[in-house]
């Protein structure tokens, strides 16, 4: 039975406030633009204020067991309705301690974002329509729990990237968007192909997750599907080969894009790998002498080390973020394919800490570096010697510089350190390799910082005009990025104990349906 419609048990009104903040935004007159950009804050402040309650009020469920257990999860916020009769597709929706975080994430990353795009004078109201709409395609797909509606809550996240590229990004904005959609949308069609094929297989009767989850599915149409859907989501993962989107379109992005992108939209793609590929197909990952899972682990792993690689050598700055982005991301992939309660853990809480990061690491680069001195070459910006003009900037940067590279007291130990015990129970040579990504990461976070920021001033190049100073927008929002990092990675168990009680169930599953 459905909560009633503005009872806080309504998560879904997390979707809601963000269309409402759409048309919003779209009725207000243009030339007001400071009201549309207040406005924006405010719907996107209400949907984190709602999914902060669903994350404090949620409770993991006591007595039953298997699905029983599984479905009782999600039952405080779920959400029943019909949609497609015909075809056995609902309009179904839940949260659980896996989702919960994700969702806090997409708010936290949503109103910061905004925050960090209060310069943005072109065409404001469709600026922050465009964002709205992205962030509320988000908070679908993180609660969606009929396969079919997840679907389209994806396709309507990927749809506003375009656009919010195409016409406010920089650098080669056309080509950055065209490759982010065409790579998106390839993705997407192999997990269309794959979702057709398991409600065709169960029966044309259901596109709901749950109720899919209780067909037994044949082995060999397991491994069938499964490289389908868990591929086509990995796409925008950022998954080593197909990551080749992630660094140019972070870095065409503006600013609330790159860290929407980076922040919340790579972790839709891993939510899916694992919300439908790994709990509809666990047995396709361990058939055939668990070559899916090892493959997955291999090039989990390789996206660690290229990315950090790759990172190490470039010389734009917001390049340098946005192949650190792969390589992070690479530990969630990991942690997924452990197929074991720590290594699951760490792979979600490595989604919410790499949000955090990310969306910290490019408003820095974007916003306060780039819009003030206009380059983004680190050679140029070596001669500026911003840590004298932005020192603001510079102490941001090295912080979130610091939880990228996993030291202890940030988010990020923690979450890479559970995808490592859990990934060193299956592949303890891949766990090794994983450490020299580690290494490479703390090379290019310092080369990164100490050329932009502590470069030394030289004739020529020194950047002679005094840059804007840094608005209380800006610090506002930095702030709460780093007061995020700093409070789960010195108590963990805010998220890892509503994260860890959901992962047991998910992965008990999972191991049930494995012979």
């Amino acid at each position: 039975m459905n909560a009633p419609l503005f009872s806080l048990a309504r998560l879904d009104w997390t979707i809601y406030l963000s269309w409402i903040g759409v048309l919003a935004v779209l009725l207000i007159p243009a030339g007001k633009k400071e009201a549309i950009r207040w406005t924006a804050l405010a719907f996107a402040a209400a949907s984190l204020v709602v999914a902060c309650v669903g994350l404090f009020t949620w409770a993991p469920a006591t007595g039953g067991s298997g699905m029983d257990a599984l479905r009782a999860s999600f039952k405080p916020f779920e959400v029943t309705l019909p949609w497609i009769p015909a075809l056995g597709a609902s309009y179904h929706l839940g949260a659980d301690g896996i989702s919960l975080p994700l969702l806090v994430l997409t708010g936290v990353v949503a109103v910061t974002g905004i925050l960090f795009s209060w310069n943005q004078e072109n065409r404001v109201k469709e600026f922050f329509a465009f964002l709205l709409l992205l962030v509320s395609g988000v908070y679908g797909v993180f609660l969606s729990l009929d396969v079919l509606l997840l679907f389209a809550f994806y396709e309507l996240a990927i749809i506003p990237k375009y656009f919010i590229i195409a016409i406010w990004g920089s650098t080669r904005k056309e080509y950055a968007a065209m490759k982010l959609v065409l790579y998106s949308f390839a993705g997407s069609s192999l997990v269309f192909v794959g979702i057709i094929a398991l409600w065709a297989k169960a029966g044309g009767t259901t596109f709901d997750l749950l109720a899919l989850k209780e067909v037994a599915f044949a082995t060999d149409f397991q491994v069938f599907c499964f490289p389908l859907i868990f591929v086509g989501f990995a796409v925008l993962a950022g998954m080593w080969p197909f990551h080749t989107w992630a660094p140019t379109g972070h870095s065409a992005a503006p600013t609330a894009a790159s860290m929407l992108l980076a922040g919340v939209v790579m972790k839709l793609g891993a939510y899916g790998c694992l919300r439908v590929g790994i709990f509809l197909f666990p047995e396709a990952l361990t058939a055939y002498g668990g070559f899916w899972q090892l493959t997955i682990a291999v090039l989990a792993v390789i996206g660690i080390v290229y990315g950090a690689g790759a990172a190490l050598v470039q010389r734009d700055f917001k390049f340098v973020v946005g192949y650190s982005s792969v390589s992070h991301m690479g530990f969630v992939l990991l942690g997924l394919v452990t197929l074991n309660t720590v290594g699951l853990d760490g792979a979600v809480l490595q989604m919410f800490s790499h949000g955090i990061v990310a969306s910290l690491l490019f408003a820095t680069v974007g916003r306060m570096v780039y819009d003030r001195t206009h380059t983004r070459e680190l050679s140029e910006l070596r001669s500026m010697r911003l840590v004298t003009q932005l020192p603001f900037a510079a102490v941001v940067f090295i912080i979130g510089g610091l939880a990228s590279m996993g030291l202890p007291g940030f988010s990020g130990f923690v979450a890479e350190m559970q995808v490592l015990v859990g990934a060193w129970q299956h592949f303890p040579w891949l766990t090794i390799i994983t450490g020299a990504g580690i290494v490479v990461t703390v090379w290019y976070t310092f080369r990164a910082f100490l050329t932009a920021f502590f470069g030394e001033s030289g004739a020529g190049g020194e950047h002679l005009e005094p840059l804007p100073p840094i608005t209380w927008q800006e610090r506002t929002a930095s702030f709460i990025l780093l007061a995020l990092l700093v409070l789960v990675g010195v108590l963990p168990s805010i998220l890892l104990d509503r994260i860890d009680a959901s992962a047991q169930l998910f992965i008990n599953s999972i191991t049930q349906a494995i012979p």
